[in-house]
């Protein structure tokens, strides 16, 4: 005589009764379902608000490339009013480094812009940054 010993007491061993798992699976697909469209519903959101986050980009990129022009006008005057202070230059110094200052700035803002190329790599300008 056959003894039931299986887990579910049929005798057979394994995952036991297939329609309850289905009706798992089927309470799973229903759950994916309504999690797929409460997020489709929120991407939209953020789809909108994608102007504002290009815009803060765009903010962003003016104050690097703002600073950049900067930083170089400041350290060429530096330079020029350390000249005029050790080598007794009064204004010359001061007015040959605000000019160098001013090209190296322009320099560093379109390097950072992409629109031109690097020291050294060719004559071949980088795509420029969107």
């Amino acid at each position: 005589m056959a003894d039931k010993t299986g887990p579910d007491g049929t005798g057979e061993t394994g995952r036991g009764r297939q329609p309850e798992a289905t009706n798992r699976d089927d309470e799973l697909e229903r759950r994916r379902r309504d999690l797929e469209a409460s997020l489709a519903a929120r991407r939209t959101d953020r789809l909108e608000g994608k102007d504002e986050a290009k815009a803060a980009t765009g903010y962003g990129q003016a104050l690097k490339l703002s600073s950049e022009f900067i930083a170089g006008v400041v350290v060429g005057v530096g330079l020029g009013w350390i000249i005029d202070r050790l080598a007794g230059t009064a204004p010359w110094g001061l007015i040959v480094g605000l000019l160098l200052g001013f090209g190296a700035g322009i320099l560093n803002v379109l390097r950072s812009a992409g629109l031109t190329s690097e020291f050294g790599q060719g004559g071949k300008p980088r795509e420029p940054k969107e």
